[in-house]
């Protein structure tokens, strides 16, 4: 048994040895030498580092330049009616964020009234009833169907006075 382990053996290493000094490789082995013969060169030095510099977006607080602009008109400027937001009042949940990013995802009937249930777009939903506030301008809640939630904000009207906004948030329908 060992003689013939020992002749396997001896047959696998003069197979190997033959097909090691087969020249079908010569211009691969002469490509290689001429490559190495090659003077070498020198590699550039990296550019300095630059780090990178974050951009603060300080405008999250005015209007959306995708939402349509507040028109005020002469009447509104001069007199007619006169809103101003209650400062005194401690500020809601849902106010904290921007109304184009709140979305209204159902409805509930719970203590004798209709609640809306708002997506506020970090991953939880918030009920909320009529005369709760929503949105960083002063959005009230009017009415709240099971199709949409109306809103009235009060927006600047830019010469130190206050204009109503009605908005409406419709139901955001997931097929």
């Amino acid at each position: 048994m060992k003689s013939v382990k020992w002749l396997v053996l001896i047959t696998f290493a003069t197979l190997l040895v033959a097909c090691s000094l087969d020249n079908k490789h010569q211009d691969l082995d002469d490509y290689i030498a001429e490559t190495q013969k090659r003077p070498s060169g020198e590699i550039p030095d990296l550019p300095p580092f630059v780090p990178y510099q974050p951009f603060v977006y300080s405008a999250s607080t005015l209007r959306s330049p995708f939402e349509k602009p507040v028109l005020v008109d002469e009447n509104t400027l001069k007199g007619g009616r006169t809103v101003v937001p209650d400062f005194t009042r401690a500020p809601e949940y849902l106010e904290e964020f921007n109304i184009t990013s709140l979305k209204m995802v159902g409805t509930v009937t719970w203590s004798g009234g209709v609640w809306a249930l708002i997506d506020n777009s970090q991953g939880s939903v918030v009920k909320a009833r009529v005369g709760n506030y929503m949105g960083k301008n002063h959005g009230k809640i009017v009415s709240v169907t099971a199709n949409q939630i109306e809103v009235m904000e009060m927006v600047s009207n830019g010469v130190g006075g206050w204009v109503e906004n009605p908005r409406v948030i419709k139901l955001d329908e997931k097929e």
